[in-house]
């Protein structure tokens, strides 16, 4: 993101809780590296972030030298993470004290779709911020789509999560049943790629799957876990049975326990491969 933006022309302040991965980028963009997100936050007219669960954006945001501590009024932060959307309308709201703004963009895409600058951005916030806050987006996106007020977008990042997720699980099952049954890998993952089920997620992981101890880590196993634990809550305080969302989490929650965690969700695939023998 920090490359579409620094491309795009954007002047940048960088924080992550890593600083090496800060320093890596502001070398390739000669942007400035703060010392703390307060810091960061203080030359910015607009925050991104993008941070990996619920208890990462609490603490970069309220903690000590937060973001908040160091926000202009009249500023504007937009959140990119996929986090519970009780955890967004919390920060959102003690932003809004702060005198600044607010959005939740949770993106959908992987690093490849980044960097050709194709997120998808479902937006929850004020319309008039969203208006303003689009044209920068689109230096890493190709659509923002409001999806309501604050909440929805994380609401909505949740769903696709669920649906992308439960992808990974079928297509993994599908390629190793095909495989055990005698297909070449390669054969049917050009088969899944080439018929109905060819969505945008099946085009973009073919190399992970194909070679997966060559796989480049997009998303780990971990986060996959994380994300369904929120997709269960969301659905239980919402009264919403989500039976394949909870089997696949069994099934994520075993590969894990195989020592999986850190890698590439596509990881699926291997551990079932282990599972039959």
């Amino acid at each position: 993101m920090a490359r579409r933006l620094h491309a795009a022309g954007h002047e940048l302040v960088l924080w992550n809780r890593d600083q090496a991965k800060a320093q890596a980028i502001s070398i390739e963009t000669t942007a400035t590296v703060a010392r703390s997100p307060a810091e960061a936050a203080s030359q910015a007219d607009v925050i991104l972030s993008s941070l990996a669960d619920d208890a990462a954006l609490k603490t970069v945001y309220l903690g000590p030298s937060g973001l908040v501590e160091g926000m202009r009024a009249e500023a504007m932060a937009i959140d990119l993470s996929t986090v519970d959307p009780e955890t967004v309308i919390l920060v959102g709201g003690v932003v809004d004290d702060r005198g600044a703004g607010f959005l939740d963009c949770p993106v959908s895409g992987s690093v490849s779709t980044v960097e050709a600058g194709g997120l998808l951005i479902m937006a929850g916030g004020d319309p008039d911020l969203i208006a303003r806050a689009e044209p920068l987006l689109l230096s890493f996106s190709k659509k923002v789509i409001h999806v309501g007020p604050r909440g929805a977008g994380a609401a909505c990042k949740l769903a696709v999560n669920g649906l992308v997720h439960g992808l990974n699980i079928a297509l993994s099952e599908a390629l190793v049943l095909a495989e055990r049954a005698g297909v070449d890998r390669g054969k049917a993952y050009e088969v899944f790629a080439s018929g109905a089920g060819g969505a945008p997620f099946v085009q973009y992981k073919r190399d992970a799957f194909l070679d997966p101890e060559g796989a480049v880590v997009a998303f780990t196993l971990d986060l996959v876990a994380k994300d369904y634990e929120l997709i269960i809550g969301l659905g239980s305080r919402l009264g919403v049975a989500l039976d394949q969302a909870e089997a696949s989490l069994e099934i994520v929650r075993s590969a894990i326990k195989n020592g999986m965690g850190g890698r590439d969700l596509s990881a699926v695939a291997v551990y079932l491969r282990s599972e039959a023998g």
